[in-house]
């Protein structure tokens, strides 16, 4: 990933195959959850992923208190999908950040936004 305005706080990761848990991972006893230390960049590693359709979504949490902080509904963290999905009215929809994971390799760019 890529694009944290800052190294402060830390960097909350949901990756998941599961339409109806993403984007929070709640409740999804396979999603595969992190939480890293903010940095300029930052490279994850998912080992034993089966073959399969994945999302994932991230939180840069700047604060470390563990959650989105919200202005009148509206992130004032940034956040950031795979395949770069857009935000409308909302975060996208499991199909729109999802990818497929054959076997081997596969990379992900995550750019975050920042609204506030």
């Amino acid at each position: 990933m890529h694009s944290l305005r800052s190294s402060k706080g830390l960097v909350q990761v949901c990756l998941t195959s599961k339409p109806k848990h993403f984007p929070e991972c709640e409740d999804d006893a396979s999603a595969v959850k992190a939480t890293v230390p903010a940095a300029s960049s930052i490279e994850l590693n998912f080992t034993k992923l089966k073959p399969g359709r994945y999302a994932i979504a991230l939180l840069h949490d700047e604060n470390g208190n563990g959650k989105v902080d919200t202005t009148l509904m509206i992130p004032n963290e940034g956040f950031g999908f795979s395949r770069d999905a857009r935000v409308v009215m909302g975060p996208p929809s499991f199909d729109a950040a999802a990818f497929d994971l054959a076997a081997g390799s596969n990379r992900q760019r995550i750019g975050m936004r920042y609204l506030f």
